[in-house]
């Protein structure tokens, strides 16, 4: 499976070596070129800008974005710009779970999936797989997201 993983702070980064541990190919972007550049020593597919980011994405692309909630909203809009109609965007940030329902609504109309899904972790270096819950999803036919296998 492949996943593209935006925002590699301690939680994105974490994750996309556990994706990679167990043999998902990840695509990693982030603002911060340095953190890009480590996760592809460790085997991502990096990218350098957004546009690139989505493109590197197999069809149909699952983007998986761990972005402080005041910047979400506005980052899942330049995402779902560059997508088609089939395409995921997961939140696993910390947003308001009313601006969630709000932005599956709005990206539903173009066929977009939006799934919110708090993302926790504990305080190791490289944690379990977060658990996760999902609480707003579009209702457009075919989205199917399961846990990664193990």
């Amino acid at each position: 499976m492949q996943i593209g993983m935006m925002g590699l702070g301690r939680m994105g980064a974490n994750m996309v070596r556990r994706l990679m541990r167990d043999g998902h190919e990840c695509v990693v972007y982030d603002i911060n070129s340095a953190s890009v550049a480590g996760m592809v020593k460790d085997g991502a597919i990096g990218a350098a800008s957004l546009e690139e980011f989505v493109a590197k994405l197999a069809k149909p692309r699952c983007a998986w974005l761990m972005l402080p909630a005041a910047i979400t909203g506005r980052i899942v809009d330049q995402v779902a710009a560059l997508m088609e109609p089939g395409d995921i965007i997961i939140d696993g940030g910390n947003s308001y779970y009313h601006d969630a329902v709000d932005q599956a609504a709005k990206l539903a109309t173009k066929g977009i999936n939006f799934v919110d899904v708090g993302t926790i972790s504990s305080t190791s270096t490289c944690p379990p797989w977060p658990k996760s819950g999902a609480t707003a999803a579009s209702s457009a036919p075919g989205c199917s997201i399961s846990p990664p296998a193990r």
